[in-house]
């Protein structure tokens, strides 16, 4: 369960990494077939949003008070990023990063599944936020939500140190990726994805034996999520998308931020989970060259739907 409200805090949820910029580009079909060339439709754009940036995103939407704090470059991705802050009203702490801002190339297939390319060259293993920063703001928040990019990992103890919760998203990790585990070890909450994974309930189970977390939620896409809360693992059906599904991107980091919306309130896990899961089907509808939020309202509306019509965990445990 999450904590209660603690008004003496300036910020509800401080997001840790995960800013950049995205290309956009609609494919025939995933894998891309060879060819010499392809006509593109609706064409490719450019706009700012990563993971953090969706998390922060979709936390703010939510009526939560969000700072988000990162590495940027002086550049024009870096502008596009503290632009999309600025108009969401969402507070940015920016660290100089020489080797300039994260971007990347998202491959978008005609059913919404995705296939993203980094650009591995603008991040580097000495990369820092600054532990003052850090300090300062962890001090003034009630939870940070960390994402597994480079510098977030060195942050993590300083956070401890603070006495803050920690939330962080695996994503598709393969259970066994030794880059992962100072996060999935070190967080309250864990979040990833079961894609890559022969075995969720096994990995879900190891994070609670090997790290600090009791509750691990692993996203399953069309099947929902499994949930693992107090030794006991679960399945939350998934939500039924109120518009057709165009693209799978940020429904991740829309699941976490729901899912911590309701948490930091003291919601039970399950009932977070029915949150995640609405709001992670809305975030399918929305093409993935925007950047829209579900609002407090239709999520409340969503959650109170599930539960007329029935939505309770079955048992997933073998």
């Amino acid at each position: 369960m999450g904590e209660e409200s603690d008004m003496s805090s300036e910020i509800d949820i401080l997001v840790l990494g995960g800013a950049g910029v995205d290309t956009i580009v609609h494919v025939p079909e995933l894998p891309v077939p060879f060819a010499d060339s392809h006509m593109i439709r609706p064409g490719i754009v450019t706009r700012a949003g990563q993971s953090g940036d969706f998390v922060a995103l979709a936390a703010s939407a939510l009526g939560l008070r969000t700072h988000h704090v990162d590495m940027l470059g002086d550049d024009l991705e870096g502008d596009l990023v503290r632009a999309l802050h600025r108009d969401r009203g969402i507070a940015l702490t920016a660290v100089p990063q020489p080797l300039g801002t994260r971007r990347a190339v998202n491959l978008v297939g005609p059913d919404g599944r995705r296939l993203s390319l980094y650009d591995a060259t603008r991040s580097a293993e000495t990369d820092r936020l600054p532990e003052s920063t850090l300090r300062e703001l962890a001090a003034a928040s009630r939870h940070a939500h960390v994402v597994i990019t480079q510098p977030c990992a060195h942050a993590l103890p300083v956070l401890r140190e603070a006495g803050i919760t920690i939330s962080t998203d695996l994503h598709d990790w393969d259970g066994s990726n030794p880059y992962h585990e100072p996060f999935a070890h070190q967080a309250d909450l864990v979040f990833l994805s079961s894609t890559a994974l022969a075995d969720p309930e096994r990995t879900m189970r190891r994070i609670t034996e090997r790290g600090r977390a009791r509750t691990v939620v692993a996203t399953a896409g069309a099947d929902g999520a499994y949930l693992l809360a107090d030794g006991e693992l679960t399945h939350v059906p998934a939500a039924t998308p109120p518009a057709p599904v165009v693209d799978s991107n940020g429904a991740g980091d829309a699941f976490a931020a729901a899912f911590l919306h309701a948490w930091l309130q003291g919601a039970p896990p399950h009932h977070c989970a029915l949150h995640g899961t609405v709001a992670g089907a809305y975030a399918c509808t929305v093409p993935s060259t925007r950047t829209d939020s579900i609002g407090p309202e239709e999520l409340r509306a969503g959650v109170a739907e599930r539960a007329r019509v029935g939505s309770g965990p079955s048992d997933a445990s073998r």
